[in-house]
């Protein structure tokens, strides 16, 4: 039974005046859908008429067509609508730029997130959150579930000094925040003062994962294909920073890992020294069709998370990195720039926002004083979050 009613359906509820009255953009993708499927353009332009003026894409494009990182796309013109769609997706453009938005009044963003720091969706909207305040344009955002729960917080905090497209603001991997309460965090925090409403949802607790809220799955990017692959993702994407294959070109991206050089029995038998809490690790082989490894048979293992509560992503992929060092020393390497648009600094230090983790992986530093150097940060961000919070 579902539980939830998302931002767009209340929207449709509301039907605000500004609606009719205000020259409208739609920031969205192919996952921005009501339960019933139908698309948000479809409906914001039942609802707003020839009001709306145009729509903006996030990473992947408005199909979710565009597979890797730094793959672009085009600016192009809706068919049915007849509007153009601006990509915020590209080296040269990832903020709107005054030309785009001189033909709107009020932004609409509808984008499912994933929770986890490293998706872009959230660095795109508080990109349109600052050129709103500068153009002098509305922002409203639709509001969706964090898939995996909005309750859990986990890993270091990003450091100023790291920030990226990757990272727009410090937060922790796994920050527990809906892109509603982000909006208002972003807004706030890093004093955008844009003039910002937030469409809440109905039916929403902090304690649901995606499949509680009764809602249909509609993958927001090419590889977060099952709310499973968003429960693993705060971890295994600080694979994007090394030579082991995430799951890029197999079925279960981000889920399992591998490369030619590992052992998977024996992998398998450090970690399950560890006892990692809320999970196993199943031996597999794959060969990747695109991405790292590509066309060669990898050695690995596949996460199966048991208990989605205890689980620790963030720390288990540090943990089976640790090990396949330690294992593997002379075949393991992080991998070198570029990555999102950052061409000098590692990519593992982009995705981790903390030098001070890989280079305590590289010491062999042990994970619980690592995740304990990290502890007072995290309660600093809880601190600041809770007056963010709208559930």
């Amino acid at each position: 039974m579902r539980q939830v009613i998302l931002g767009i359906e209340r929207l449709k509820e509301l039907h605000p005046s500004w609606l009719e009255e205000a020259r409208i953009g739609l920031l969205i993708n192919q996952a921005s859908v009501d339960p019933s499927f139908r698309p948000t353009r479809a409906i914001v332009a039942e609802l707003a008429g020839r009001n709306l003026r145009a729509l903006f894409s996030p990473q992947h494009g408005i199909k979710g067509e565009a597979q890797a990182n730094m793959v672009e796309t085009e600016d192009e013109i809706d068919p049915d609508l007849k509007v153009p769609i601006y990509s915020l997706y590209s080296r040269e453009t990832r903020t709107p730029t005054e030309e785009m938005l001189a033909r709107i009044d009020c932004l609409l963003i509808d984008l499912q997130d994933v929770g986890t720091r490293v998706y872009t969706f959230a660095t795109t909207m508080g990109l349109c959150l600052e050129a709103a305040a500068q153009y002098k344009k509305k922002v409203v955002v639709l509001d969706r579930p964090n898939p995996i729960n909005a309750e859990q917080v986990e890993g270091n905090v990003l450091k100023e000094k790291l920030r990226s497209f990757v990272g727009y603001h410090p937060l922790p991997m796994r920050h527990g925040m809906t892109m509603g309460e982000l909006a208002q965090f972003f807004n706030t925090e890093r004093r955008i003062g844009a003039d910002l409403e937030i469409i809440p949802m109905e039916g929403y607790k902090r304690e649901h994962l995606f499949p509680d809220t009764g809602l249909p799955w509609v993958p927001p990017s090419p590889n977060m294909l099952t709310p499973a692959t968003a429960l693993a993702y705060p971890g295994q994407v600080l694979l994007e920073g090394t030579n082991l294959s995430e799951g890029r070109g197999t079925p279960k991206p981000f889920e399992c890992l591998g490369a030619p050089y590992i052992d998977s029995r024996l992998l398998r038998q450090r970690l399950e020294n560890r006892k990692l809490p809320g999970c196993c690790f199943q031996e597999t082989s794959f060969t990747p069709h695109f991405d790292k490894w590509k066309g060669e048979l990898c050695h690995g293992l596949q996460i199966q998370v048991t208990d989605p509560r205890a689980y620790k992503p963030f720390y288990t992929t540090l943990a089976i990195i640790q090990e396949i060092m330690t294992a593997w020393p002379d075949a393991f390497s992080w991998l070198p720039p570029p990555y999102e648009y950052e061409f000098e600094r590692l990519p593992i230090d982009i995705i981790t926002g903390d030098e001070v983790i890989r280079k305590g992986l590289e010491q062999g530093i042990d994970l619980d004083e690592l995740e304990a150097g990290w502890q007072g940060e995290l309660e600093g961000f809880l601190a600041i979050r809770r007056q963010y919070l709208l559930y």
